[in-house]
């Protein structure tokens, strides 16, 4: 029956999705890259939403509740705050200059060396992070939470590589073959189910701790936990407070605004009213991402306790104990889902920017729509395999794939993001400001995080075990012994940023850069968007004052 249900679901999703771009113009750039720009709110947010959310999250968030409490429920409450930033500030402009990709405006407003380094900074963090991540942490997920290895008779790695395989099969034909129109759609039914799915975790599981009463389950792990309900992380938390005002916002600005695989659902948007009605709505849920993402973490461990062997199998554990079985092929499905969603995205993202900023420019300049398509898709089917075949090789990297996967993203991300805001906010600043800064900003980063930071803590914990220092005491030493990667991201995207206005001064463009009206969709705004988002930000910051210890 389970199986019966999960295939049911799956394959009504695959069916409406195809009925509803069968009618697409898949053999030009916007109709294959951009569905058609015909995008309308509900299926922009629902879209964003289930790209973002995945395994990653679901299982990596709820691992670090389990551990630290509501305080990570920071990297989804600030996420709305940032698609308030997307809509109001960075998707006027997108739209105005009609772009397809965010490498574009980077070509446009400095040259093509630097949309070219860009999109290979994209492609690589997709490549080598991104896509494996999510097929591995997916893969691995599914296997644990519905006993695959037993029920299938084979081994754990055996199972890992067929959900690999499997999700890596069906979300390629998908993103490839279906263009961003399909993966789209499917989203927006997936983001429903998973959002059903997603909530009923967190009300069976309260219901079972407090033996039917919802209500009297969360009084009991509020009261037998207070400590996991302070919004305030100190200094050896994994998001101590002060990061939330360096480098946790630029992170989330550059996710929801300048991320290719999350801001090309907003710039298929049919006009911008619909593209910031699609964010904001989108971010309105983005609030209630603790309910699925942290709060089940918490409920795990008040039934579980210390007797997991890994943070990372909270979740998994607790869908087991508190899911009734006939609801087990509902959940199965949006989960696959979910999994589905963040690589088919990034995907279609890779697709886009090789055949739009790489093929076009470099490989056949004549090159028609429909053989900028073609040569996408082709690219998208090894882009596939190769993160497939990575994919279950990580499974002998270390515990907690959702911070080393933030970490990592700094190497593109915060250098990206600098040269995107001095575009807009510039007008004389050279392309040999932004080469300079986001070579920079990738240099810096790495040997900070992956060199300096290494040698700093080792060499706090080689003290500390001289001195006898264990316990607590020891955890914060070594959070102490070098700053937050947060904080090195803030402390770089300032300094890239007063490097690329010295060199403005200095050496300044000989014209103003003046940013052209394509008229590709009307860019009239929603009268309500200022509005409806400073509402956003302040249901933020007052759920933060809730949970701060001054309300306790």
């Amino acid at each position: 029956m389970q199986l019966i249900t999960f295939l049911g679901f799956t394959a009504f999703v695959g069916i409406i999705a195809y009925l509803s771009t069968r009618n697409t113009d898949e053999d030009s750039s916007d109709g294959y890259f951009l569905g058609g720009r015909s995008l309308t709110a509900s299926v922009i947010a629902g879209s964003l939403l289930l790209t973002n959310l995945s395994t990653e999250q679901i299982v990596g968030l709820n691992g670090q509740a389990f551990t630290e409490g509501i305080l990570v429920m920071a990297w989804e409450s600030l996420a709305a705050i940032a698609m308030v930033v997307t809509a109001v500030f960075l998707l006027p402009r997108y739209l105005k200059g009609g772009l397809t990709t965010v490498p574009q405006f980077l070509g446009r407003r400095y040259d093509k060396t630097t949309k070219t380094i860009a999109s290979a900074l994209f492609l690589s963090g997709y490549v080598v992070v991104l896509l494996p991540i999510v097929l591995y942490s997916g893969a691995v997920a599914f296997s644990a939470m519905f006993n695959l290895p037993e029920v299938l008779g084979i081994s754990r790695i055996q199972s890992i590589w067929a959900c690999v395989w499997g999700i890596g099969i069906i979300g390629s034909i998908y993103a490839v073959f279906g263009g961003l129109k399909a993966v789209a759609v499917s989203d927006t039914i997936n983001a429903v189910g998973l959002l059903i799915g997603g909530i009923m975790i967190p009300i069976f599981g309260l219901s079972y701790v407090g033996d039917g009463s919802i209500s009297a389950g969360f009084s009991e792990i509020m009261t037998s936990h207070p400590d996991k309900f302070n919004s305030i992380g100190d200094s050896a938390a994994s998001v101590p407070f002060a990061t939330i005002f360096t480098g946790m916002m630029l992170v989330q600005v550059f996710y929801w605004g300048t991320n290719q695989a999350i801001i090309q659902r907003a710039l298929a948007a049919k006009d911008l009213k619909e593209g910031q009605k699609g964010l904001i709505f989108a971010s309105f849920i983005k609030i209630l991402g603790p309910l699925i993402l942290v709060i089940p973490g918490i409920i795990a461990f008040h039934i579980f306790g210390d007797t997991l062997a890994k943070p990372d199998e909270a979740y998994p554990k607790l869908v087991s104990e508190v899911l009734p079985a006939s609801l087990v092929g509902f959940f199965a499905a949006v989960l696959f889902g979910a999994i589905l969603s963040s690589f088919n995205s990034a995907l279609n993202s890779s697709v886009t920017l090789f055949g739009i900023d790489i093929y076009k420019e470099y490989f056949n300049k004549e090159a028609s729509e429909k053989q900028v398509v073609k040569a996408g898709k082709t690219f998208g089917v090894i882009l596939a395999s190769v993160a497939m075949i990575i994919a279950p090789m990580i499974d002998d990297a270390p515990a907690g794939l959702f911070g080393y996967l933030q970490e990592v993203n700094g190497c593109y991300s915060i250098p990206i993001l600098t040269i995107i805001i001095v575009g807009y906010l510039t007008k004389r600043v050279p392309a040999i400001a932004a080469k300079i800064a986001v070579l920079s900003g990738v240099i810096l980063y790495s040997i900070s995080q992956f060199i300096l930071k290494p040698k700093y803590v080792e060499s706090a914990i080689a003290k500390a075990e001289a001195a006898g220092i264990t316990g607590t005491e020891l955890t914060y030493l070594k959070a102490g012994a070098y700053p937050h990667f947060l904080h090195v991201m803030a402390i770089l995207f300032v300094l890239n940023i007063i490097i690329m206005l010295i060199i403005g001064m200095v050496n300044p463009r000989k014209e103003e850069y003046v940013q052209e009206y394509t008229r590709q969709v009307d860019i009239t705004p929603w009268k309500y968007v200022k509005q409806v988002g400073a509402l956003v930000c302040v249901i933020v910051v007052a759920i933060y004052i809730w949970f701060s210890p001054m309300m306790g």
